[in-house]
């Protein structure tokens, strides 16, 4: 439905009413009148009221009006007003439907307020009209200025730049209706900083003004610019902002020595490689538009010194390459030249980005320590030497003009110095003890000199001194493994080879000669063979050797070694005889053989002993213990405890094992025949009356073939179920038959008369005729 009331629209003061137009419930008349339909329309629809802000007026601000075609003027209508700022921003009038805002509204802070209105019946409170929404906006005034949010504003140009580069651009604000009339419109203009920079009104883009602008000349700026609004016109408003412009280095400038020609004193005692001077060139520029490299550009002063920049400080050190001798060449002259390092080609047509100057350096004269003519001096000496030997001589000078005498002596500090002196004026080396060789092949010491005008000034120098050898070390046999002789040893064999040692020199030490001592006589066992190569071997002149008989035999031999002159030394081995094992080439007694090869050294053997021989003792302490304990058969009276009373009693003897019947076993073939009553005496038995050739019938039966008995017993076993299904071993005590002796039993003997005939022992020697005669004499008792 559509609301039947309208909305009169005002501003101000001055009413702003819309034509009315027929709606399309009326029709107009020929006479100019219109005619009601029965459905009544509104006569016209505006949603939309708009009031000023910032309103300063005594009296609340029409807004504008509301009404209703059903309104006849009675007052019977009532207006009413709902939504955003209804009833304390904006009011209305109940009876006509004017509204006022009572309050200055801002743009800035809410741009419209959405309202809604009704016409309801005064008396009955019902609605003549739906609600309709209607906007109520704020109009803009121009009362915020421009203003720049991010200033103030740092920015940077090269120097140099051309005119119209580009610095910054800057932006203002304003909180004004852009679209609505020129409030927001702004234009930018600069206040401060001409005529070095300029600002594009429209964009508000800083650019220079001005060409070859010179950092060194001015490098810090500050440009104000302004934004107006109303396009710029008279009553605008305008806000201002600050830019710090710094200009930015360009090697644009070339590096100057302050000076053309520069003056350096440097003492000849100057270390080589240590700085002994710097020189400078000043460049306006800055960072790495500065950076200087300096270089000596003529040979003289190049091969001298060497120049060096300084990266903190950009200096240029000038260094020492090679020792200065004042007596040799007294002045130096350098040119160096400073160029810089970044060159920037749009600055060429300046010129050459370089400078040169000279300097003059003036060796000084220096009172210098006396020096050897040569580094490292090298010396020999024979040993044995007696004390006082020359060695040899250092010489050392004063490198001064003036050529001060020089002395020499040695640094007591080292332990050469017992061995050697030297001579303070002409510096000449000497022994104080005669040196062995073999001690001590080499000897380092330090002769230091110094002046007689200036004793502190000191130089070392060091001197080695070689021990030379002579032959005075007779050789000796080599004997670090044992020499073992196998008692298989044939005559002929090579039992050992030996080598000498000798504590002397290569040249007097190295070949050996060898030899039995003549002095004594001939040694029956052993031979010794030289081989001429500094070996002699060990040979055996026995067939066998045995270690129980004799294990150790002691070998002299004489060595002769090739010095001049020749020295010899006798030297003593013991030879070890043992059964030997071979391992490979190596020979070895059985009873070391056995040692290592089981591991144990002879002291763990003796542990391992001792602990079985503890073991043995503790068991048999054990056992004897146990036997020693007798336990009472009977408890105490007063000991009322249970007690188990133990009764040694091992049964009723053979009458006991009646259920244990072995006969079964025995004889298979008359087991049941032969059960007989244990407790029934048997007949006694007429040995002498039966004859040898007659047989009982138990021996008859024993003649039964157990073979088939033990197979029948094989096959009861193999089907019985109730034990257990593993082999068993199952011993018969069947000696089987047919024995050619017979039964030596006295049951089955017809007779006691021996059928031995003990002749035979006397064929066997006179130890069994004793034997033979006894039991002859037996016999005859017997048949007696």
């Amino acid at each position: 439905p559509v609301p039947f009331f309208c909305l009169i629209r005002c501003y101000g003061a001055s009413h702003h009413v819309p034509a009315k137009v027929p709606s399309k419930n009326q029709t107009k008349l020929a006479n100019g009148e219109t005619e009601v339909h029965h459905r009544p329309k509104r006569g016209w629809i505006w949603n939309q009221f708009f009031v000023l802000e910032e309103h300063l007026g005594p009296d609340a601000q029409y807004v504008g009006k509301l009404h209703s075609n059903s309104d006849k003027g009675d007052g019977s209508v009532r207006y009413i007003l709902s939504g955003e700022g209804a009833g304390t921003i904006f009011i209305i009038d109940e009876v006509t439907g004017d509204i006022h805002a009572t309050k200055s509204l801002d743009r800035e802070r809410k741009t419209h307020y959405v309202l809604h209105a009704q016409a309801l019946d005064r008396y009955t409170e019902e609605a003549l009209e739906p609600k309709s929404e209607f906007i109520i906006k704020v109009q803009d005034i121009n009362d915020n200025a421009p203003k720049f949010p991010d200033g103030p504003f740092v920015a940077t140009v090269p120097e140099m730049s051309e005119v119209g580069t580009s610095v910054l651009q800057v932006t203002a604000s304003d909180a004004d209706d852009p679209t609505y009339g020129n409030s927001a419109r702004i234009v930018y203009s600069i206040l401060q900083g001409q005529p070095y920079f300029s600002v594009d009104p429209k964009t508000g883009i800083i650019r220079t003004a001005l060409s070859d602008m010179d950092r060194e000349a001015r490098e810090h700026y500050t440009v104000v610019i302004q934004a107006k609004d109303m396009a710029g016109q008279v009553g605008g408003l305008s806000g201002s902002t600050t830019i710090n412009i710094t200009l930015t280095d360009v090697n644009d400038n070339p590096p100057m020595f302050p000076q053309k020609n520069y003056q350096l004193y440097v003492p000849e005692s100057a270390q080589v490689g240590k700085p002994v001077g710097k020189i400078k060139a000043n460049d306006e520029d800055l960072g790495i538009n500065a950076d200087i490299k300096y270089s000596i550009i003529n040979s003289e002063g190049a091969n001298t010194f060497s120049i060096s920049t300084d990266r903190d400080t950009r200096e240029g050190i000038i260094s020492l390459k090679k020792p200065l001798n004042y007596e040799r060449k007294k002045t130096y002259t350098l040119h160096i030249e400073g160029t810089n390092t970044h060159m920037d080609p749009r600055f060429s047509y300046l010129g050459s980005f370089k400078d040169t100057a000279t300097l003059k350096i003036t060796v000084g004269d220096v009172d210098e320590a006396p020096v050897f003519s040569i580094d490292h001096y090298i010396m020999d000496v024979y040993e044995n030497s007696p004390s006082g030997t020359e060695v040899g001589v250092v010489t050392a000078r004063d490198p001064d003009s003036r050529n001060s005498p020089v002395r020499y002596f040695l640094d007591s500090k080292e332990e050469g110095v017992r061995y050697f002196r030297i001579d303070e004026i002409s510096g000449l080396i000497r022994t104080t003890q005669p040196l062995d060789r073999e001690d001590m092949a080499w000897h380092n010491i330090t002769v230091m000199a110094s002046e007689v005008d200036n004793p502190s000034l000191l130089s070392h120098v060091p001197v080695t001194v070689q021990v030379l050898d002579v032959n005075d070390n007779p050789p000796e046999i080599a004997t670090d493994e044992e020499v073992i002789v196998c008692e298989s040893s044939r005559p002929g064999q090579v039992i050992q080879t030996v080598t000498a040692v000798d504590k002397d020199d290569f040249a007097n030490g190295q070949r050996f000669s060898f030899a039995l001592p003549s002095q004594q006589p001939v040694n029956p066992n052993f031979t010794l063979k030289d081989n001429e190569d500094s070996t002699a071997s060990i040979i055996g002149r026995r067939r066998r050797f045995n270690h129980l008989t004799q294990e150790l035999y002691e070998l002299p031999i004489v060595v002769w070694d090739g010095g001049e002159p020749s020295l010899s030394g006798t030297s003593t081995l013991t030879l070890r005889v043992c059964p030997c094992q071979h391992h490979g080439r190596i020979r070895m007694c059985q009873g070391e053989a056995f040692l290592s090869s089981a591991g144990l050294s002879t002291g763990a053997l003796i542990a391992i002993l001792l602990c079985i021989v503890i073991l043995l003792a503790i068991v048999v302490l054990f056992v004897t213990l146990r036997r020693s304990k007798k336990e009472p058969l009977i408890i105490s009276e007063e000991d009322i405890r249970e007690n188990v009373v133990t009764y040694d009693d091992e049964g009723g003897g053979e009458e006991d094992t009646e259920a244990f019947d072995m006969i079964a076993l025995r004889n298979p073939a008359a087991a049941e025949e032969l059960k007989f009553r244990r407790d029934v005496r048997p007949e006694a038995r007429k040995h002498c009356a039966t004859p040898r050739s007659r047989r009982t019938k138990a021996v008859e039966l024993d003649e039964v073939d157990v073979h088939e008995f033990i197979k029948q017993r094989l096959v009861e076993a193999d089907v019985d179920t109730s034990v257990p299904p593993y082999d068993s071993l199952q011993t018969y005590a069947y000696e089987g038959q047919g024995s050619p002796t017979g039964s030596i039993s006295p049951l089955d003997t017809p007779g006691t008369q021996s059928e031995q005939d003990y002749n035979y022992l006397d064929n066997w020697g006179p130890e069994f005729q004793k034997l033979a005669e006894l039991y002859g004499e037996a016999d005859s008792d017997v048949t007696t």
